[in-house]
């Protein structure tokens, strides 16, 4: 995550299960499609926090054509239990999420803190 003073965090990310279909642990693809429990590739600038499902999220808008339909797919950024160090080490991979980029738990508050409304994200494959 790179930030306006120039440092840098790297934090753990799921991608969707529609991207791992067999769930090897690697992205094999990306979808703006509705029900696609894919990740989608692109540019999102960052909205607000809210209380979801998920505890608090950050809201995603999505800047390319390759991600347009991230708002109607209310793909965000949440954390979750299937992302950690600990889940690597047990199961080989993280888990998977129905498309939003699920971070570990004990990252959240330092992504909601130095990712505020109005920030770029970018989701690509290397």
């Amino acid at each position: 995550m790179a930030l306006a003073g120039g440092s840098a965090s790297a934090h753990l990310v799921a991608h969707g299960r529609g991207s791992d279909p067999a769930h090897t642990g690697w992205l094999e693809r990306f979808s703006n499609e509705p029900r696609s429990n894919a990740t989608s590739a692109g540019a999102y600038r960052t909205d607000g926090v809210y209380i979801g499902s998920h505890g608090r999220s950050l809201r995603l808008a999505g800047l390319d054509p390759t991600n347009s339909n991230a708002e109607s797919r209310a793909l965000v950024v949440h954390g979750a239990w299937y992302v950690s160090e600990e889940i690597v080490r047990e199961c080989g991979k993280l888990g998977r999420s129905q498309g939003c980029l699920a971070v570990a738990k004990s990252s959240l508050d330092e992504i909601l803190t130095r990712l505020g409304p109005g920030r770029l994200i970018y989701a690509g494959k290397a």
